[in-house]
Protein backbone atom coordinates (compact mmCIF):
# COMPACT_ATOMS: atom_id res chain seq x y z
CA UNK A 1 0.00 0.00 0.00
CA UNK A 2 1.33 3.43 -0.92
CA UNK A 3 0.62 7.00 0.06
CA UNK A 4 -0.26 10.04 -2.02
CA UNK A 5 0.20 13.52 -0.61
CA UNK A 6 -2.28 16.28 -1.34
CA UNK A 7 -1.65 19.92 -0.45
CA UNK A 8 -4.45 22.42 -0.46
CA UNK A 9 -6.18 25.37 1.10
CA UNK A 10 -9.35 25.07 3.17
CA UNK A 11 -12.51 26.70 1.90
CA UNK A 12 -16.18 26.63 2.84
CA UNK A 13 -18.27 24.47 0.54
CA UNK A 14 -21.94 24.57 -0.35
CA UNK A 15 -23.09 22.16 2.36
CA UNK A 16 -23.68 19.22 0.02
CA UNK A 17 -21.26 17.00 1.97
CA UNK A 18 -23.35 17.42 5.12
CA UNK A 19 -26.51 16.46 3.24
CA UNK A 20 -24.81 13.42 1.68
CA UNK A 21 -23.33 12.19 4.98
CA UNK A 22 -26.71 12.49 6.72
CA UNK A 23 -28.26 9.89 4.38
CA UNK A 24 -28.69 6.61 6.32
CA UNK A 25 -27.26 4.41 3.55
CA UNK A 26 -24.15 6.60 3.28
CA UNK A 27 -23.59 6.65 7.03
CA UNK A 28 -23.98 2.87 7.21
CA UNK A 29 -21.50 2.23 4.39
CA UNK A 30 -18.91 4.62 5.86
CA UNK A 31 -19.23 2.85 9.23
CA UNK A 32 -18.84 -0.59 7.63
CA UNK A 33 -15.95 0.32 5.33
CA UNK A 34 -13.99 2.82 7.41
CA UNK A 35 -14.91 1.86 10.96
CA UNK A 36 -16.19 5.25 12.12
CA UNK A 37 -19.41 7.23 12.15
CA UNK A 38 -18.87 10.31 9.98
CA UNK A 39 -19.21 13.80 11.37
CA UNK A 40 -21.92 15.55 9.35
CA UNK A 41 -19.78 17.73 7.17
CA UNK A 42 -16.70 17.62 4.99
CA UNK A 43 -13.46 19.53 5.09
CA UNK A 44 -13.07 21.03 1.63
CA UNK A 45 -9.63 21.60 0.14
CA UNK A 46 -8.76 23.52 -2.98
CA UNK A 47 -5.72 21.60 -4.19
CA UNK A 48 -2.51 23.15 -5.39
CA UNK A 49 -1.89 22.83 -9.10
CA UNK A 50 0.93 20.37 -8.41
CA UNK A 51 -1.18 17.96 -6.34
CA UNK A 52 -4.33 18.26 -8.46
CA UNK A 53 -2.61 15.89 -10.90
CA UNK A 54 -2.37 13.27 -8.11
CA UNK A 55 -6.16 13.11 -7.94
CA UNK A 56 -6.24 11.12 -11.17
CA UNK A 57 -4.46 8.34 -9.22
CA UNK A 58 -7.56 8.01 -7.04
CA UNK A 59 -9.62 6.28 -9.70
CA UNK A 60 -9.22 2.71 -8.43
CA UNK A 61 -10.35 1.66 -4.99
CA UNK A 62 -11.87 -1.30 -3.26
CA UNK A 63 -14.03 0.99 -1.15
CA UNK A 64 -17.00 2.43 -2.90
CA UNK A 65 -20.18 3.95 -1.56
CA UNK A 66 -22.88 2.36 -3.66
CA UNK A 67 -25.71 4.82 -4.16
CA UNK A 68 -29.42 4.67 -3.74
CA UNK A 69 -31.31 5.46 -6.93
CA UNK A 70 -30.76 9.03 -8.07
CA UNK A 71 -27.40 9.48 -6.29
CA UNK A 72 -23.80 9.19 -7.44
CA UNK A 73 -21.14 6.66 -6.55
CA UNK A 74 -18.50 7.84 -4.09
CA UNK A 75 -14.98 6.46 -3.80
CA UNK A 76 -13.41 6.21 -0.33
CA UNK A 77 -9.74 6.38 0.64
CA UNK A 78 -8.26 6.13 4.13
CA UNK A 79 -6.26 9.22 4.99
CA UNK A 80 -4.60 11.24 7.74
CA UNK A 81 -4.26 14.95 8.47
CA UNK A 82 -1.73 15.80 11.19
CA UNK A 83 -2.09 12.27 12.58
CA UNK A 84 -5.91 12.38 12.70
CA UNK A 85 -7.60 9.41 11.01
CA UNK A 86 -9.94 10.54 8.24
CA UNK A 87 -10.95 9.62 4.70
CA UNK A 88 -11.17 11.25 1.32
CA UNK A 89 -14.45 10.99 -0.57
CA UNK A 90 -14.35 11.38 -4.34
CA UNK A 91 -17.87 11.81 -5.75
CA UNK A 92 -18.21 10.45 -9.27
CA UNK A 93 -20.19 13.37 -10.58
CA UNK A 94 -19.77 14.77 -14.06
CA UNK A 95 -18.20 18.21 -13.90
CA UNK A 96 -16.97 17.83 -10.32
CA UNK A 97 -13.95 20.15 -9.93
CA UNK A 98 -10.59 18.38 -10.38
CA UNK A 99 -8.93 20.69 -7.87
CA UNK A 100 -11.30 19.96 -4.95
CA UNK A 101 -10.79 17.26 -2.33
CA UNK A 102 -13.41 16.41 0.32
CA UNK A 103 -12.30 14.91 3.61
CA UNK A 104 -14.49 13.21 6.23
CA UNK A 105 -13.73 12.07 9.78
CA UNK A 106 -15.47 11.04 12.98
CA UNK A 107 -14.98 14.59 14.29
CA UNK A 108 -15.12 18.10 12.90
CA UNK A 109 -11.63 18.44 11.46
CA UNK A 110 -11.95 22.23 11.54
CA UNK A 111 -12.51 22.12 15.30
CA UNK A 112 -10.15 19.26 16.15
CA UNK A 113 -7.24 20.76 14.22
CA UNK A 114 -8.22 24.44 14.72
CA UNK A 115 -8.47 25.09 11.00
CA UNK A 116 -10.20 27.89 9.14
CA UNK A 117 -10.67 29.06 5.56
CA UNK A 118 -7.37 29.89 3.89
CA UNK A 119 -5.27 27.54 6.03
CA UNK A 120 -2.87 25.25 4.16
CA UNK A 121 -3.33 21.54 4.86
CA UNK A 122 -1.53 18.35 3.81
CA UNK A 123 -3.54 15.14 3.48
CA UNK A 124 -1.81 11.75 3.36
CA UNK A 125 -4.03 9.34 1.39
CA UNK A 126 -3.50 5.57 1.40
CA UNK A 127 -3.74 4.00 -2.03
Amino acid sequence: MGTLTFNGTIFTGEGNGKKFLSLPWVKQQVEQKLGFTPYLGTLNLKLTQKTTANKKSLENTEMTIFPAEGYCVGLLFRAYIKGVKCAVVVPEVEGYPENVLEVIASVSLREALRLRDGDAVTVQVQV
